[in-house]
């Protein structure tokens, strides 16, 4: 309807560690918040649709896809993009693997990849590579990186566990 105008609503969540509020469309889809009004450009817009995995955010630690995801869902949750994973200026073990094992060219679809895999890495130390496999099959690479994105988690799920660092 032309003239109709979304009134905006206060939303309180968490975003890598720290606390927001925020006056906003509640229905607008989180990649838009964060690339806007928070300034967070890791998540990419890619299709659109939720497809391709680019936009790939944690809430709670869960992998979600924030194109397809209203902001008013993390309401009160923690959200984590990939500019939240370093930790006192460090690359997380993923990140650097993910550098040293060249797992990405563009890098554009890198971030939702890297926190899909660190979401799988919470749930289970060491995953197998079918377990990876499954966990990242969502994921569309352009570039078809995908033998070098396999080998930069095994070699971060190695270095966390034996670490200790998650």
């Amino acid at each position: 309807m032309i003239g109709v105008r979304k009134m905006n609503d206060n939303i309180d969540f968490k975003i890598n560690g720290k606390p927001v509020s925020l006056s906003v469309d509640t229905d607008r889809m989180l990649l838009w918040v964060l690339r806007t009004e928070l300034g967070l450009t890791g998540a990419k817009y890619g299709c659109g649709e939720g497809f391709c995995g680019t936009c790939t955010v944690l809430v709670d630690d869960e992998p979600v896809r924030s194109c397809q995801y209203p902001v008013k869902n993390v309401r009160g949750k923690d959200v984590l993009t990939i500019e939240g994973l370093a930790s006192n200026g460090e690359l997380h073990p993923l990140q650097k693997a993910f550098i040293k094992s060249n797992a990405m060219q563009c890098g554009f679809c890198t971030s939702g990849m890297i926190l899909e895999a660190y979401s799988l890495l919470k749930k289970k130390a060491r995953p197998t590579r079918p377990e990876i496999i499954t966990a990242l099959d969502d994921h569309l690479c352009r570039c078809s990186s995908y033998h070098r994105i396999l080998q930069a988690v095994e070699a971060a799920a190695q270095e966390i566990t034996q670490g200790g660092k998650r």
